[in-house]
């Protein structure tokens, strides 16, 4: 069984992306880090996406910017099979994205049941909350970035019922992220 996981950045008053949905303040390049993401990004697996940050990140990746400043994480994330999760979207047509239109749960929990090295969801804070809510994540890979924006959005806006987690594991880094990772209890 495939485990999930969510990996994303907050900042330290709990926004994962400020009112207007950017997330720039999120990326601070320095040599820890960076060595960081790209070890992280060679662990594999699915990647999850929701419509929106599915739009940013296939706009990014596939570029020659993005094989630039990023050679290893871009071949990663062009690479890495993908799935989107919307309603509203025709096709998806990065690379190795498969579109799914139907009961987001239903689908994680059929991609659960495969064999591999795991999924991993990025951004798509609808997404997060919903599967939060079914209990299907299995770790948040949670990064605190020292900064206070004051007003934006939660990872888990919707969530009706409280779910205790247990921290196992934590590290800081040069440039202030802390990385913090719980397991549901």
């Amino acid at each position: 069984m495939q485990k999930l996981i969510v990996f994303n950045h907050v900042s330290l008053d709990g926004f994962f992306t400020d009112l207007s949905g950017d997330m720039s303040w999120a990326h601070k390049q320095d040599a820890e880090w960076d060595a960081f993401t790209e070890a992280n990004a060679a662990s594999g697996g699915v990647l999850l996406f929701g419509r929106v940050t599915y739009d940013l990140m296939a706009s990014y990746w596939p570029t020659p910017a993005a094989l630039k400043q990023f050679p290893l994480v871009a071949k990663r994330m062009n690479g890495l099979p993908k799935v989107v999760f919307s309603r509203t979207m025709s096709k998806a047509s990065w690379q190795n994205t498969e579109l799914v239109k139907v009961d987001i749960a239903a689908a994680v929990r059929k991609l659960k049941q495969a064999t591999g090295p795991g999924m991993v969801i990025f951004g798509s804070g609808t997404i997060v909350s919903q599967l939060t809510e079914e209990r299907l994540i299995d770790a948040y890979q949670i990064v605190v970035d020292p900064i206070i924006l004051g007003k934006g959005r939660t990872l888990f806006e919707g969530l009706k019922e409280k779910m205790p987690l247990k921290l196992t594991e934590s590290r800081i880094f040069g440039n202030g992220n802390a990385l913090l990772t719980y397991e549901p209890t």
